[in-house]
């Protein structure tokens, strides 16, 4: 697809892989729109970069709607939506709870799977669209106390093998990427950046990485790939 004035969504842009992937797409000429659930930090962030931001929770089909009636009434499409916003909790097995899987699946996997939905009518019409569920190398390989995060994350991915099987005849590409360890606020309390560190993932790295995945031309696309930091030992 071709970047400029193409029009992004990206949940969970204020803060980390989805505000690096903003600025990128903005910087490369696409209408790009975030969500977060921190209305001072969204618009802040929002006038940093230069994008739209909306105010809006995973959690809530009423915020959803909100969202995609307001980016269809102020650009009259969309073409790509980046399924990025997600939190973690972390348990040992003897320590598993009901609460904490609707706690994360209900970001993860609910509100990622409402929103693409009220969004697949507009692609089919257009015959076109993008769709990037952000995952991580917990989609494809569990890890001790990840019981409750890596489940929402392979659901994330069986969703997305859904999806690109059935959206495929509309050119309706569905990419899915597993990072491995990034230097964000993830599961901070105080929703901090961590400080980047030579050996680690920069959010950069994985904007870069997704938008050269996007930059293929439309008969093409990469359905799934892992980003990996080099040697983060």
């Amino acid at each position: 697809m071709k970047i400029k004035d193409s029009v992004f969504i990206v949940t969970g842009g204020s803060s980390g892989i989805g505000k690096a992937l903003a600025a990128l797409l903005k910087e490369k000429g696409g209408k790009v729109v975030i969500t977060g659930r921190d209305a001072l930090k969204l618009e802040k962030v929002s006038k940093e970069i230069g994008v739209e931001g909306h105010l809006a929770h995973m959690t809530s089909d009423e915020d959803l709607q909100k969202l995609v009636d307001s980016v269809m009434n102020q650009f009259g499409r969309v073409d790509c939506l980046i399924n990025n916003a997600g939190i973690g909790e972390f348990a040992p097995v003897d320590d598993l709870n009901r609460a904490a899987f609707q706690r994360i699946f209900e970001t993860n996997v609910f509100g990622a799977a409402i929103l693409t939905s009220k969004l697949i009518s507009a692609f089919k019409s257009q015959n076109y669209g993008n769709i990037v569920n952000i995952g991580s190398s917990a989609s494809v390989k569990g890890f001790a106390n990840g019981s409750v995060y890596s489940a929402s994350k392979f659901a994330l991915r069986a969703m997305s093998e859904c999806w690109r099987t059935e959206l495929r005849p509309h050119n309706i590409r569905v990419m899915h990427v597993n990072p491995s360890e990034v230097t964000t606020a993830f599961n901070k309390q105080d929703r901090i950046e961590r400080e980047e560190k030579d050996n680690k993932l920069r959010p950069f790295d994985l904007a870069f990485s997704i938008v050269a995945a996007l930059e293929l031309d439309d008969r093409a696309f990469i359905p799934e790939f892992g980003v990996w930091a080099t040697n983060p030992f």
